[in-house]
C-alpha cells in the first residue's frame, strides 16, 4: 500500500471528555480503531493531517493503514464527527478490516463521455438523481467510484444501475429494483420579453400626448361650427 494511502498516529493512553477537550486545543483528533472480534484501540492524530485526507473524496470508501510504533493495521474509516458550529474535527473511528470483511458504504458516482452524448448537445440537462450508491462490498474490492457511461444517450434516455458494471462480491442494497441514477432530461426554455427602451417609451408617451392635443382640437373647432350655424342671420327675426 502506498504512503499515501498511511496514517501516522499515536495511541491514546487517557479517555473521557476531559481528555479529548485538552487534545483538540492541542490541534490534535482522538479516535477509535475497532473490529474483527479484537479488543479497540484509541489513538489520537494529528488535525492538519487528517484535514487533509478527508478532502479526497474516496477517503470513506477505500482501505487505509493506520501506523503507530511499529505496528500497522488495514482500516476502513466509518465515522467523522464534526462540532455542529464550527465543523471542527471531534473525533473519528477506524474499522479494522481482513481479507474477507464485509462493509456496506456509499461509493461516488463518477459520469463519463459527456462529449459523446447526443442528448446533451441537443440541449439537454443531466438531471442527477443518485451522486452516491450504497453497496455492500469486500474491502479488498471496494470500487473508488462508479462510472456511469453517457455515450450515445438521447434526451428522454435513463441510466440504471443494471447499466453500470460491478465486480463478483460488490452489490448495491437496494436489490429489489432496477434503480435510476440520472436521466438526460429536455431543455427548458424561458422567454424573456424585451423591455423598450426607455427613449422609445418617452417618444410614445409624447406620441400619446400630440394625439390627445389634436383631439381635443378638433372637438373645439367642431363646437364653434356649430355655435356658429346656429346664431341667426341678419335680418331675421329674434
Amino acid at each position: 500500500m502506498s504512503q499515501d494511502s498511511q496514517i501516522i498516529v499515536n495511541k491514546r493512553e487517557n479517555s473521557g471528555t476531559g481528555s479529548s477537550r485538552s487534545l483538540r486545543k492541542e490541534k490534535k483528533v482522538p479516535g477509535i480503531i475497532y473490529g474483527e472480534k479484537k479488543d479497540p484501540i484509541a489513538i489520537v492524530l494529528d488535525e492538519k493531517t487528517l484535514k487533509i485526507k478527508i478532502k479526497d473524496p474516496t477517503f470513506f470508501s477505500k482501505q487505509c493503514e493506520v501506523k503507530f510504533n511499529d505496528e500497522v493495521i488495514n482500516v476502513l474509516p466509518k465515522d467523522l464527527q464534526l462540532h455542529p458550529v464550527k465543523e471542527s474535527i471531534l473525533h473519528i473511528d477506524f474499522l479494522r478490516v481482513g481479507e474477507n470483511t464485509t462493509v456496506t458504504l456509499f461509493v461516488p458516482v463518477k459520469f463519463i463521455n459527456e462529449n459523446n452524448c447526443p442528448g446533451l448537445k441537443q440541449g439537454g440537462v443531466l438531471n442527477v438523481v443518485r451522486r452516491e450508491i450504497e453497496l455492500i462490498t469486500l474491502v479488498s474490492k471496494i470500487p473508488e467510484s462508479l462510472e456511469a457511461n453517457l455515450d450515445g444517450l438521447e434526451i428522454g434516455d435513463s441510466i440504471h444501475i443494471s447499466s453500470i458494471t460491478l465486480q463478483e462480491g460488490v452489490k448495491p442494497t437496494i436489490s429489489d429494483r432496477d434503480f435510476t441514477i440520472a436521466t438526460i432530461a429536455p431543455p427548458t426554455v424561458m422567454k424573456v420579453e424585451e423591455e423598450k427602451p426607455a427613449e422609445e417609451a418617452a417618444e410614445g408617451d409624447e406620441s400619446a400626448e400630440a394625439k390627445a392635443s389634436a383631439d381635443e382640437t378638433k372637438q373645439e373647432v367642431a363646437k364653434e361650427q356649430t355655435s356658429e350655424e346656429k346664431k341667426p342671420e341678419d335680418g331675421e327675426k329674434k
